[in-house]
């Protein structure tokens, strides 16, 4: 659930960036133009600098790549202030449970394992994110979604194709597919995740679709339902998470029975 949040005590509710002294409003921003260094380009970053907002902007370091690019670092103060009254938190609807708990509460709704399929999808050959949740060995202290008896675990590794994956998804009887996306250059994510979402859609009859989890680090949260995914977790997600999500899950009835595959 997206909800503004109210200032904690002793906070202000208007703050400014920090760089140098309190309130001097300074900030750092990097970024790459498409022109070879020389003092032209220089000139391009600190131009690029002032319509941002920075006014005094110094630049503190340009770097050629290559021979057409440069690479620069911009400081300066900017005049935008943050109101805290306004951010907007994602909160966790549902509580954590250890695994034992997770285990009995899947026994008791289920009274069958819970399968999961998991994998990469498209171009993307990062399984760091992907197998830290599915695999025993865990992320952050905690064992992964292979160490709980009453999950059963299916990970289909790196680049699988989305139909290699809904193919797999119904011959386990899937109730749920965690997909990790961590190749984001031109909105990579974003079209695999809906083009993923699109497939499994029109594979399974209407309300038969397994539970879509979506991981990764350029998600924007609160976007799920945009991308036809029932639950997107970020950087920093743990398996114990990832877990009791599912848990909650089943108790919403959203878990399909393995006839509907």
């Amino acid at each position: 659930m997206s909800t503004p949040q109210s200032t904690p005590q002793g906070l202000p509710d208007i703050i400014r960036p920090y760089g140098d002294t309190t309130g001097d409003a300074m900030v750092q921003v990097s970024f790459t133009l498409p022109i070879p260094h020389d003092k032209r380009a220089e000139g391009a970053a600190l131009q690029l600098a002032a319509k941002m907002g920075l006014a005094p902007a110094l630049l503190v370091h340009a770097k050629a790549m290559g021979s057409d690019f440069t690479f620069f670092i911009v400081y300066g103060s900017v005049s935008h202030l943050v109101d805290l009254r306004e951010v907007v938190v994602i909160e966790r609807e549902f509580p954590m449970l250890s695994a034992k708990d997770v285990n009995a509460a899947i026994k008791k709704r289920l009274g069958r394992k819970l399968v999961v399929v998991g994998a990469c999808i498209g171009t993307d050959a990062h399984t760091v994110g992907i197998d830290a949740i599915l695999n025993i060995k865990g992320f952050a202290g905690e064992k992964g979604l292979e160490y709980y008896t009453e999950i059963k675990v299916v990970n289909c590794g790196a680049q699988v194709l989305v139909p290699e994956l809904v193919a797999r998804a119904r011959a386990e009887k899937a109730d749920a597919v965690l997909v990790s996306q961590v190749v984001t250059q031109k909105d990579a994510h974003i079209h695999n995740t809906m083009t993923m979402s699109a497939a499994f859609r029109e594979a399974y009859p209407a309300g038969k679709v397994p539970l879509l989890v979506i991981g990764g680090p350029r998600f924007e949260q609160g976007s799920a339902a945009a991308l036809g995914v029932d639950r997107i977790f970020g950087k920093g997600t743990t398996p114990g998470e990832v877990a009791s999500y599912l848990v909650h899950a089943i108790g919403a009835g959203q878990v399909v029975a393995p006839s509907g595959a």
